[in-house]
């Protein structure tokens, strides 16, 4: 029959391929940017300054003419270098202080003698062989101003949370091509204005700023997309916004790989995704916004646009949308469920009664593994030994077949059956790189991008499982809320990562126990494949009982026939373009 993902593509007519593509296409500069800090904030070799002119340095038993010649035997971080200046002190350099001989007769490594300690107050020497300057260069964040460095990825990942919760709101209210075009554009001008940044406080500030428009951007780009293709490609097209994104890591490898000095490195990742800030004004409102905002002008001139390019010679009218809509809200008024479609819910409703509360608390925490793996494996990617260009770029290649996988498996096996044997493959995967040893690099490359691939796919799936497990009620505040606690493990993941100092292997236990726990949770959800989404919530405590009887009690929602209208304006086009 082909290849799934080739079928989806070419499920796609002509107009819904083009704002399709043109919007994840900027998806890529939201990887850029979510992942530039692992080679932007590197923090290289470096030992204390000594106040004049060299002349000759040791370490150990080699000596050398300038410390630049040291850095390729620099093993440890206890190791230090010693020094003779030109006027014939001799200073022993450690990464955080610095020594000066009382007695500079010898030059020798070993010294028992008395010896004056002094602060760095002469700066710090870097190893610049590999990156020529980082931010942690730039603005000496190290020592006693390390845990500066260490907030420049949790605070951009605190602005990813504010933004999609700002961005996500606005676009319900303005519209989501308005939201398009000042986050596109937001990320052109804020990651510019990164590389010129004139210390470490403005960069964090616009870093975050940054932040939020790119996350903005990620939010409204799903509803964006999945407003315009039809309803068999939506569960495709959704989970590619996510391939393109994982695009952008493979971006950000790449430049890390050519540009070494951080600022222009910056900027070569902010014009990656020039092109489509140029043209972006030319994407249109979707019609569900606009018929929901009663602009039916508006929302015929897309139609007839959409018809055009599709070459469907009789579009729809918005008066039988309208009609359609008015239809399925009488019928719905007529139903049981008159009282509770109308009433206000908050996130109280989530936690309503045990099975709920236990259904809601299962999939927070599969939200939060999955955003807490992803950027554990993605972040320390760069740690893993060997080529660290290569290993993000192969992290990020993992995930395009991940997506494919996991679209293939949740249609033929279901939601929880493929959900529970992931995340349990990647709680067994990072016990399993425990016991790699730490020279078998590329074995431990491979495992790695195994557990990416494995908690990726999770990962991906869970935004529609979320929207399947609960009613119409509050199928949006348990998808919003679900996607907050993605937001926390994002914010956790950095300061996960940082535990490597405490134990190499911390992040991967953690990430582990948290699979495992999600995956042996996960077991108690119903399966949702092949049944009609509830409205009620009585119905989707029904569903979690009685799985089988589940689809024969519930019919489906009202709300899709004017949508399918719409969806049908580009099936004239198989025929023609064939």
């Amino acid at each position: 029959e082909g290849c799934p993902s080739v079928k989806f593509f070419l499920s796609l007519y002509r107009f819904q391929a083009c704002v399709y593509f043109a919007s994840v296409f900027q998806a890529m500069s939201c990887g850029i940017h979510y992942l530039a800090s692992v080679f932007m904030a590197v923090t290289p070799n470096f030992v204390c300054g000594f106040p004049g002119n060299v002349s000759s340095v040791l370490f150990h038993n080699s000596s050398a003419s300038s410390i630049e010649d040291i850095w390729t035997l620099w093993t440890s971080t206890e190791n230090y270098i010693v020094v003779q200046l030109e006027n014939g002190e001799i200073w022993e350099l450690d990464q955080c202080s610095r020594s000066k001989r009382e007695v500079s007769l010898d030059l020798a490594y070993e010294y028992k003698g008395n010896k004056s300690v002094f602060p760095c107050s002469d700066g710090f020497l870097y190893d610049d062989t590999k990156w020529k300057s980082t931010v942690v260069t730039q603005w000496d964040l190290v020592c006693d101003r390390e845990w500066l460095a260490k907030l420049i990825q949790p605070t951009f990942m605190l602005g990813v949370l504010i933004g999609a919760v700002i961005f996500g709101d606005i676009a319900d209210r303005l519209g989501r091509q308005r939201v398009i075009w000042f986050t596109s554009a937001g990320q052109f001008v804020f990651g510019i204005a990164v590389a010129f940044t004139f210390d470490y406080y403005s960069f964090v500030v616009v870093r975050f700023l940054l932040a939020m428009v790119s996350s903005g951007y990620l939010v409204v780009a799903f509803v964006y997309v999945t407003e315009f293709v039809g309803i068999k490609a939506r569960t495709w097209a959704s989970m590619h916004v996510h391939a393109f994104f994982a695009m952008g890591i493979m971006v950000v490898a790449l430049v890390g790989f050519l540009v070494r000095t951080w600022w222009v490195y910056q900027i070569f990742l902010s014009i990656a995704t020039l092109p489509f800030v140029l043209c972006c004004w030319m994407l249109p409102e979707t019609p569900f916004w606009l018929l929901s905002e009663e602009r039916y002008e508006d929302a015929q001139k897309v139609i007839n646009t959409m018809a055009r390019w599709n070459k469907v010679s009789t579009p729809c009218k918005v008066s039988e949308l309208c009609s359609v809509q008015q239809d399925d809200l009488a019928s719905g008024r007529t139903g049981d469920n008159d009282t509770s479609s109308t009433q206000k819910h908050n996130i109280l409703d989530l936690f309503c009664n045990w099975q709920i509360a236990r259904r809601t608390i299962t999939v927070w925490l599969i939200w939060f593994t999955g955003s807490l793996g992803y950027y554990v494996f993605s972040l320390s990617s760069v740690s893993l030994g060997g080529n660290e260009y290569l290993n993000l770029f192969l992290i990020g290649a993992v995930e395009l077949p991940c997506y494919v996988i996991a679209c293939i498996a949740m249609d033929k096996l279901g939601r929880r059956n493929t959900l529970i044997p992931f995340l349990i493959l990647s709680a067994l995967i990072c016990v399993l790189i425990m016991f790699i040893p730490q020279d078998f690099n590329i074995l431990i490359i491979l495992a790695n991008m195994a557990g990416k691939f494995s908690i990726g796919v999770a990962f991906g799936l869970i935004y529609l499982y979320t929207a399947e497990l609960y009613p119409t009620i509050v199928r949006s505040l348990a998808v919003g809320s679900g996607s907050m606690m993605c937001r926390v493990g994002s914010v956790v993941a950095p300061f996960c990562v940082y535990l490597r100092s405490v134990w190499i292997f911390m992040p991967l236990l953690l990430v582990g126990i948290m699979a495992l726990l999600s995956g042996i949770l996960t077991i108690m959800l119903p399966e949702t494949l092949g049944k009609p989404l509830t409205n009620t919530l009585v119905e989707a405590i029904e569903m979690g009982r009685n799985k089988k009887s589940c689809s024969e009690k519930t019919s489906p929602a009202h709300s899709g026939a004017a949508l399918e209208k719409i969806e049908m304006f580009g099936r004239e086009t198989v025929s023609t373009d064939k």
